[in-house]
């Protein structure tokens, strides 16, 4: 998933990001509420972990900004034990979830998992299309029932065209979901190129059809279509 972390305490932004990582999510940040418009305006993301209490604005004002805008985004608030108010506020305008701070770093991926597979998944653990399947609670997925071994980002970009079907997606968008702040501005994009192949090799080579159409100066659509 790809993630944003909207937090000005160093110490607990460095400790959430290195645990999402290490469950392998693509994490970004921010670190007060201008950073946060700036992100969000030109970002789409999984997921937000929002601190409502920035030194330079409200977090409720970036919920509002999402939902005027109308974006797609999940948002996990986070909050001091003693901001009831703005925990019930924040869920009223649109967020999906909260935690209260101190809290343990396994229960807040629990929750930002929660909230992918109600905003994507129609709260469910599998997704299956044709003889593929992708089970995300374990983060694998099959070709007629024979486990799929990937590579993080084949899995994640599988998940990306499966959540995408019949859509025309660009090479942009792929490289802005799956790698983020992690990429360079470039004019090439031939490593996307590179996990496309290699990920429609897996899937044909266990006996699966080959999904992945290329659109020719644009990007790819994933379907029977």
């Amino acid at each position: 998933m790809k993630l944003l972390i909207v937090e000005d305490d160093s110490s607990l932004s460095t400790a959430i990001d290195d645990y999402l990582r290490m469950e392998g999510h693509l994490c970004e940040f921010a670190r007060n509420y201008r950073q946060a418009l700036f992100k969000v305006a030109d970002n789409r993301y999984d997921c937000i972990i929002l601190d409502i209490g920035l030194p330079d604005g409200s977090g409720l004002d970036i919920i509002k900004e999402l939902k005027a805008n109308k974006a797609a985004d999940g948002i996990l608030i986070l909050s001091a034990r003693s901001s009831l108010d703005d925990k019930l506020t924040g869920l009223k305008m649109g967020a999906d979830d909260y935690l209260t701070k101190p809290f343990h770093l396994a229960e807040l991926s629990a929750r930002i998992t929660s909230i992918y597979r109600r905003n994507n998944l129609l709260g469910q653990n599998e997704i299956e299309f044709e003889e593929l399947k992708i089970n995300t609670a374990a983060s694998q997925a099959y070709v007629n029932s024979k486990q799929l071994i990937l590579t993080r980002k084949e899995y994640d970009l599988l998940l990306f065209f499966l959540t995408n079907r019949n859509r025309i997606i660009t090479k942009e968008s792929i490289v802005e979901h799956l790698w983020g702040d992690e990429v360079i501005l470039t004019d090439s994009f031939d490593f996307v190129y590179t996990h496309v192949k290699n990920l429609r090799k897996k899937i044909t080579h266990e006996g699966g059809r080959d999904y992945i159409k290329c659109i020719y100066r644009f990007g790819y659509k994933f379907g029977d279509s």
